[in-house]
């Protein structure tokens, strides 16, 4: 693979998972039991060889900072390229994507990498970006985009792109949004390949006519113009941008085939960063089936079909299924959870019932620990 940076445009579609976003970007929403959505478009770009990442947040960004720190779990700690954070909390609300990137031009111009990857971070998948790059090369195109097939684009990818391919040439002919009316698509993954200097002249474009909207409508408004080059990923991918998606890719997870092809691939680890916690203490009487309970949990009821961050404490008697409890959580005795989001230090009290479904989970806010 050739020298490639990266920069991560984290101005994602916030709209419909703001529960869980009030006081974090999408990208540093826990998943998994232990890792955070970044980690995987991150660990993407670090197994292709991608040395220099720019990740760049709009607001709410101090959990995304402590997150990523140095940058040491993707081996990102350089003194020569390496990760940075451009975090643009004070800045205007009416930038728009491509002006906050135009205030630090001097990252791109400091890069001696003549291509670029241009991605987000709310597609959760384990990608060969290698494999992406050499067709990208191969294909003589001025630019590539990743897309994935659904046949569930009713219940998927909501508001995703969806693109139009010729499917004798392989390229792409338009572009539009996905509004749920049909079931197949072609889902965009906002991954974009091109050289350093086409993305450059795309930023000052869309500064100088003042565009508003996402960055990505200005690429795509160069169809018919430049070459598109379409790459079909054909893994497992899911977009957090609802609450729905993020309670269903987590429930994935719980999925051998899924969680096989997301975390057991030996050539291409997904890295997050490391807590060292003691181990979970299961009592003797509790019910544990298929589920992921991180470190430094205490189990003595029932936990199935669930996903547990560090420090839950599940008591006596107590029935969580099918929920997702993030760190910090306490549930107290017979309390039952069907179906349930609970964010960080919360607690729940003895013999509460919280109940939603799998369409329209049931979410409890983070607590804030200043009282």
């Amino acid at each position: 693979m050739r020298d490639y940076m990266a920069i991560l445009n984290l101005a994602e579609n916030e709209n419909d998972i703001r529960a869980l976003t009030t006081n974090r970007p999408i990208a540093s929403i826990p998943i998994g039991s232990r890792y955070r959505v970044v980690d995987f478009m991150l660990s993407n770009l670090v197994n292709a060889g991608v040395r220099n990442v720019g990740v760049f947040t709009e607001s709410n960004s101090r959990s995304l900072a402590d997150h990523l720190g140095t940058g040491k779990p993707w081996d990102l700690n350089r003194k020569i390229d390496g990760l940075f954070l451009f975090n643009h909390g004070l800045c205007n609300l009416m930038y728009t994507d491509s002006k906050l990137i135009k205030n630090n031009m001097e990252y791109i111009y400091r890069s001696k990498s003549k291509d670029v990857i241009l991605s987000s971070s709310y597609m959760v998948c384990n990608m060969d970006l290698t494999a992406v790059a050499e067709a990208h090369e191969a294909s003589g195109a001025d630019i590539t985009v990743v897309y994935t097939h659904t046949d569930k684009a009713d219940t998927d990818f909501s508001n995703c792109f969806t693109l139009n391919i010729d499917p004798a040439t392989g390229e792409i002919t338009g572009a539009g949004k996905n509004i749920a009316v049909g079931k197949d698509a072609d889902i965009c993954m906002e991954i974009f390949l091109m050289k350093k200097e086409r993305l450059t002249d795309f930023i000052y474009k869309s500064t100088s006519l003042n565009s508003v909207g996402s960055f990505y409508n200005l690429i795509f408004d160069q169809l018919g113009v430049l070459k598109f080059n379409a790459y079909r990923f054909d893994g497992y991918v899911s977009c957090i941008n609802t609450v729905s998606s993020y309670f269903k890719s987590n429930m994935d997870m719980l999925d051998l085939d899924v969680s096989s092809e997301l975390f057991r691939n030996s050539d291409r680890p997904i890295f997050t960063k490391i807590k060292d916690e003691p181990p979970t203490l299961y009592v003797k009487g509790c019910k544990v089936g298929n589920s992921l309970i991180a470190d430094g949990c205490r189990i003595e009821g029932t936990v199935t079909d669930s996903l547990l961050g560090r420090y839950v404490d599940v008591e006596e008697g107590a029935v969580v299924e099918n929920s997702i409890i993030l760190q910090n959580v306490r549930i107290h005795k017979n309390a039952r959870l069907s179906h349930v989001i609970i964010d960080k230090n919360v607690d729940i009290d003895e013999n509460t019932v919280l109940k939603g479904n799998e369409f329209f989970p049931l979410v409890i806010e983070k607590r804030n620990l200043l009282r």
